[in-house]
């Protein structure tokens, strides 16, 4: 069974948290975690990989167990999220990898392939969004905040990081309710809660934004690229609905597309159907030993 490592690295200043597993010398898989939570989403995959890939999978700067800076003097939006990671990476030696990304992982990971294109050997791609079709009716009261910055709509956006709502993106969609610990939304929440927590997250909800002008930048890469894709998607997601999903083949006609019965956190109860999707993917198509 392969050794997890949980490791820590200081880039810019800031400490950041990162799971690392594998073989020092093998193809480099990246993973890249979503909203509200952290690495800690990609526990159960990273061993079902390691064996053959090293697996790296860090913590954004305040999330999961990464620094997390005073918003007076560090700026948390996507950008700087992506220079982060991708200093990260210049520490640990990667100049090659395949990103997974999911969620907020997708306009981090767009931000690491535009700056570096030759990086990315594959993109394995969960709920991830590059296209405007994917951002739908969830979307609504969030683009109105990118509207006028108020704090009226600041405000009405809080309710996206109760426990009700990290509860709601955990169970929204999913079949069988009982194959979803409830250890991930009270893990979850815990660090939501901390002093200050809820105002980066509202923050980058604000910066959110800045991801819509950059999808022709990353959809143009994707065509002159070609990177090997593989799409695995939550179906069910009201946060980012399938419409998201099937733009991608546009840009990228040759990606293995999959609609998953199940909602937003995949990982959490399809675990058994996306590993051996994703080793094949791999082993074939993106980043053979």
């Amino acid at each position: 069974m392969p050794v997890t490592h949980y490791r820590t690295a200081s880039i810019d200043g800031v400490e950041v948290f990162y799971r690392e597993a594998g073989p020092a010398d093998a193809p480099v898989v990246l993973l890249l975690h979503g909203f509200p939570t952290s690495s800690h989403m990609f526990r159960n995959l990273i061993p079902a990989l390691a064996d053959r890939w090293r697996v790296i999978a860090p913590d954004y700067p305040g999330y999961g167990q990464s620094g997390m800076p005073d918003r007076g003097r560090f700026v948390y939006t996507f950008d700087r999220f992506g220079e982060i990671v991708g200093g990260l990476l210049d520490r640990l030696g990667v100049r090659r990898c395949v990103m997974y990304v999911m969620d907020y992982g997708a306009p981090v990971g767009w931000r690491l392939a535009l700056a570096r294109p030759d990086r990315v050997a594959g993109l394995i791609v969960q709920n991830g969004n590059a296209y405007d079709e994917g951002l739908r009716e969830f979307w609504d009261p969030i683009k109105a905040y990118w509207a006028d910055g108020s704090v009226e709509r600041r405000n009405a956006l809080r309710g996206l990081v109760t426990l009700e709502t990290t509860k709601f993106q955990y169970t929204d969609g999913v079949r069988d309710l009982s194959r979803i610990s409830p250890d991930n939304w009270v893990h979850d929440q815990a660090l939501l809660d901390r002093p200050g927590n809820a105002d980066i997250q509202l923050d980058l909800l604000y910066d959110y934004r800045t991801n819509l002008p950059l999808y022709p930048k990353v959809q143009a890469w994707f065509r002159e690229r070609r990177p090997p894709t593989l799409i695995m998607w939550g179906g069910n997601d009201k946060i980012f609905p399938a419409e998201g999903a099937h733009p991608y083949r546009r840009d990228l006609p040759d990606a293995e597309v999959h609609l998953l019965d199940t909602g937003h956190f995949a990982l959490e109860d399809k675990l058994d159907v996306m590993v051996p999707l994703i080793r094949n993917f791999l082993a074939h198509k993106a980043a053979p030993r």
